[in-house]
């Protein structure tokens, strides 16, 4: 293929690349389905740089124009993936839930998501895992974080975690607007020991937690494991009710409030400015504690408000992030940042826990940070993301039945479907799993399973694969309407 390159222009030689495309493919001229010239052949063919290639790549993957296949190139997307403009119509109803029977067990959930990744052929958009890729570049980071830490390995680290990791992490949460030394931070087995370590902390047998309805269900679970009650604040399209939580801020006085501000897990909201700030003033009147786990943080399509912790003037928030949803899930390196008189205590049960996270893995994230991998690594998921979730849109448009809703992210990993209530749920996960799509009810995302008919759907996959479970899935909904 070949087309002119202005090479004295001011537009960058990418966007020239990007914009010829682009108009190949929106005149029909590159058809869906159609394969563009592989990095290097183009790279070849016009005299450019590898990464110049790359970068218009990037782009037109930004643009929702094409998507990547691990191993065969860059492809067209359908015409319905370029021309997206659906608006949410998701309306979930405002019932405050507080549970009487137990959640359902995390460990049931997790069982079954680690042995869906065993099976062959399987469509899973059961999972909480990002799109497996970036072989070649673990590989390399890896070899180099083991020559670093090779002596270090024969001894015991600090329960905070390794100093140029926690340096590292805190100029990147500074890059978001949060006021951070490494000092603050202590590394964590994923996010999840963080939420651990504060809630085993701060709540005892029979206080009161808020968090969002539906929320994480491994949080609920990690609140039944210590006793505390579990009052479930109804999430609308903006977020959280917060008419509703003043309400029982003040009945119930909760020592904790959990909340994921960007990108909520299931529902994929991000919460606005003036949510985060209305929030944030009414922990503080109330004198109850927030903790802002933002697991997903990085991997939104659009810019995003700075988290509630950046807020925060009185040390009310304690806040969680990972990298398991933007490297590896595997690695199990997250982070807790407390300020002020939190610090200590959280250090201390960390400590208790586990000693320290894995020298490896640290190193391993330290290596990809320093490199700069890590930012093109985000900047490679967002692309991806932003197609699948474009696919799955559009397929949830042409293939569920008219009376089901759902959200619209602005980023993450998953959408919250939301179902008529006569639809049994249980018995289309086991028919869907009979056709090998991997689907997991929402109740189990609800305080005591007291919630609406719901799915939290995984768009992390390619669009052929989205559409055609999305179809059976439609298919197997519409026919327990009729």
């Amino acid at each position: 293929m070949k087309f002119p390159i202005d090479r004295q222009a001011v537009k960058p030689v990418y966007l020239q690349i990007s914009d010829r495309f682009s108009r190949l493919i929106k005149s029909g001229t590159l058809p869906t389905g159609d394969r563009l010239p592989s990095i290097r052949a183009l790279a070849k063919n016009i005299q450019v740089n590898k990464l110049t290639v790359i970068e218009a790549y990037n782009v037109l993957e930004a643009d929702g124009l094409i998507h990547a296949r691990p191993g065969s190139g860059y492809f067209v997307n359908p015409e319905s993936l370029i021309s997206s403009q659906i608006k949410s119509n998701f309306a979930p109803i405002q019932e405050v839930i507080i549970p009487e029977q137990q959640n359902v067990s995390f460990f049931n959930v997790y069982q079954l998501s680690v042995q869906a990744k065993s099976q062959p052929g399987v469509i899973d958009f059961s999972s909480g895992f990002p799109i497996a890729s970036g072989l070649k570049d673990l590989q390399r980071h890896a070899r180099r974080a083991m020559k670093q830490v090779t002596e270090s390995l024969f001894n015991y680290d600090f329960p905070q975690g390794q100093s140029i990791l926690r340096l590292q992490i805190a100029k990147m949460l500074i890059q978001l607007g949060l006021e951070v030394s490494a000092d603050n931070l202590i590394i964590t087995n994923g996010s999840k020991q963080g939420l651990s370590l504060v809630m085993n902390h701060y709540l005892q047998a029979g206080d009161w937690i808020v968090t969002e309805s539906p929320t994480y269900y491994g949080t609920l679970d990690i609140v039944d494991d210590i006793g505390a009650r579990i009052i479930g604040i109804p999430m609308q399209g903006s977020g959280m009710n917060l008419e509703l939580l003043e309400q029982y801020l003040q009945s119930h006085r909760p020592k904790l409030i959990y909340t994921v501000s960007t990108l909520q897990n299931p529902t994929g909201i991000t919460t606005t400015l003036q949510h985060r700030q209305q929030l944030i003033a009414l922990a503080e009147k109330y004198g109850c504690l927030i903790l802002e786990d933002n697991s997903f943080e990085g991997l939104n399509f659009e810019p995003v408000p700075p988290p509630i912790k950046s807020l925060d003037r009185s040390d009310s928030v304690i806040y969680t992030g990972t990298f398991s949803k933007t490297l590896m899930p595997g690695l199990r390196v997250g982070y807790l940042l407390a300020t002020g008189k939190y610090y200590r205590p959280l250090l201390k049960q960390k400590l208790f826990h586990d000693l320290h996270v894995s020298t490896v893995s640290q190193a391993i994230v330290s290596e990809y940070l320093a490199s700069g991998d890590y930012r093109r690594r985000l900047n490679h998921l967002r692309t991806s993301n932003l197609c699948s979730r474009n696919a799955m849109l559009h397929a949830l448009e042409r293939y569920f039945p008219e009376e089901a809703t759902w959200t619209i992210p602005n980023g993450g990993l998953f959408l919250w479907v939301q179902l008529p209530s006569e639809i049994s749920l249980v018995s289309i996960t086991y028919q869907a799993r009979s056709e090998n799509v991997l689907i997991y009810p929402g109740m189990s995302f609800f305080p005591g399973q007291k919630g609406y008919n719901s799915l939290r759907l995984n768009f992390s996959l390619a669009p052929e694969v989205i559409d055609r479970g999305i179809a059976i899935l439609g298919r197997l909904l519409k026919q327990h309407l009729q």
